[in-house]
């Protein structure tokens, strides 16, 4: 299984040229097998960003996240005592956002490849990533 950070989310169902192909290929590859997982914090950075007016979506933020998570491949990690604990706990340097706190911990506890554009998580070298 690969945990999706929430940009590869919204841009694999929205946008999905913004992913490089390697990441497309791979996306293709689990959403066969069913083998997608988004964290839980994704679905409320997703709705934050829309309403600070950050991502704009084709449609109400609410329905599209309704279309998201019922998709019979993608499986929702919700964030529990262990995942939040590690969040804080991460090994050091690692940065404050609380969101990529808790996908990465989510990661790391569930021992999934996360698959994600953002360069600080991949150079943070803790958990296996993919772009």
């Amino acid at each position: 299984m690969i945990l999706l950070d929430t940009h590869v989310l919204v841009w694999w169902l929205s946008d999905p040229e913004k992913l490089s192909l390697k990441v497309r290929k791979l996306l293709n590859s689990a959403q066969n097998e069913g083998e997608i997982a988004i964290s839980a914090i994704s679905i409320w950075e997703i709705a934050l960003l829309v309403k600070k007016k950050r991502l704009e979506l084709t449609i109400d933020a609410a329905i599209w996240i309704e279309k998201a998570i019922a998709l019979p491949f993608l499986k929702i990690i919700p964030i529990d005592h262990h995942i939040a604990f590690k969040s804080v706990y991460l090994p050091e340097p690692f940065h404050e956002d609380p969101a990529d706190r808790l996908i990465v911990a989510t990661a790391m506890m569930q021992n999934l490849m996360l698959i994600t554009r953002d360069s600080r998580i991949r150079a943070y070298g803790v958990v296996k990533t993919n772009w």
